[in-house]
């Protein structure tokens, strides 16, 4: 990883399933449950496709974060994204999200503790709520691997407050490292 500080450059909410989520100015993380109040919060699934088809599989999409970057690079795209446009929880700087290997913990301020389960796949409604832009959120690596943009889901280990400017902890899991893939 990069010596850049690492850090919470928002914090966002939305109780109800719609695309975009709002900037707060703290959130409470729950463990095994999510961001308090966000519609996606919870033990089971709550992405509502998913939800139909497995009521009662274990949600590991309880938090999604996603980087400042991409949303710089966006805008050199010419897509004016802001913090929780994207439907994330959480934007963070200075860490190349898609890049971590899987179970790595997010150490976020004194308490709470996050464990990336996978990728967010970019889907319809990211072109429905700017036409476009979800080409721009998949691209193919050297080898024509598909790299999927749109950040990383997470399950909540240890819970408690999180604001902007909070600092980000990376604790990489033991070796062999698993590649992160869609969850």
């Amino acid at each position: 990883m990069n010596d850049l500080i690492k850090n919470v450059v928002a914090v966002c909410i939305n109780s109800s399933h719609s695309f975009s989520k709002t900037i707060q100015k703290e959130i409470k993380l729950i463990k095994m449950i999510g961001v308090e109040g966000d519609a996606h919060a919870g033990k089971y699934v709550k992405h509502l496709s998913r939800a139909k088809k497995h009521p009662k599989d274990i949600n590991l999409r309880q938090v999604h974060l996603i980087e400042k970057e991409l949303l710089e690079e966006l805008l050199q795209d010419g897509f004016e994204i802001r913090p929780g446009n994207l439907g994330e929880n959480i934007t963070t700087s200075g860490i190349e999200l898609i890049k971590l290997p899987k179970d790595t913990i997010l150490k976020i301020g004194d308490d709470v503790q996050l464990q990336i389960t996978g990728l967010r796949n970019p889907c319809w409604q990211i072109d429905a709520y700017k036409n476009g832009l979800l080409k721009k959120m998949i691209s193919k690596d050297e080898y024509g691997n598909i790299i999927r943009k749109t950040g990383v889901m997470t399950i909540v280990k240890n819970g408690g407050t999180i604001k902007e400017g909070d600092n980000i902890q990376i604790i990489l899991p033991d070796k062999p490292h698993q590649k992160l893939e869609v969850v």
